[in-house]
């Protein structure tokens, strides 16, 4: 989980787990802490979370805790990797960084991420956040057609 500042918490999923609204409130617990500690004051001003329409993104139990919470989602239209800043500005990067890599246990890939991400200039973030402005509008432009390509 990231803003314009960088990343606020590395959540990596062990191997053989699965994502339900159970774990990924349990996730939102921990980046609720974790914005408390890296962005004070964020949590006053109103946290807006960009997820797509995920089954645990969507369950009653995730937009209970989002509701109690009173985080606002950004709406994201099914199939849109064009407005999700994963898919068009991190993955790209992430995965030419890792490619041809081997890692021997769960921990060395989580170092290796850790380092990466730490070492990233800093407008690698914002660039990614800000560019979703102007992608979003592409978005309304073509009345919701996908953006690129």
């Amino acid at each position: 989980y990231r803003d314009a500042k960088g990343v606020i918490l590395l959540d990596i999923l062990p191997q053989g787990q699965c994502i339900n609204a159970a774990r990924y409130c349990s996730t939102l617990d921990r980046l609720k802490e974790a914005i408390r500690r890296k962005r004070p004051g964020l949590l006053r001003r109103g946290v807006v979370l960009q997820h797509d329409n995920a089954t645990p993104h969507s369950a009653n139990l995730t937009q209970q805790w989002l509701q109690r919470c009173g985080w606002e989602i950004l709406p994201h239209p099914a199939h849109s990797p064009d407005l999700a800043p994963s898919d068009f500005h991190l993955f790209g990067p992430l995965k030419r960084h890792l490619g041809g890599m081997a890692f021997e246990t769960e921990d060395d890939l989580t170092s290796k991420l850790r380092n990466w991400f730490d070492n990233l200039d800093v407008d690698f973030f914002r660039v990614g956040i800000n560019s979703l402005l102007s992608r979003w509008q592409k978005c309304i432009d073509l009345h919701g057609d996908y953006v690129e390509k």
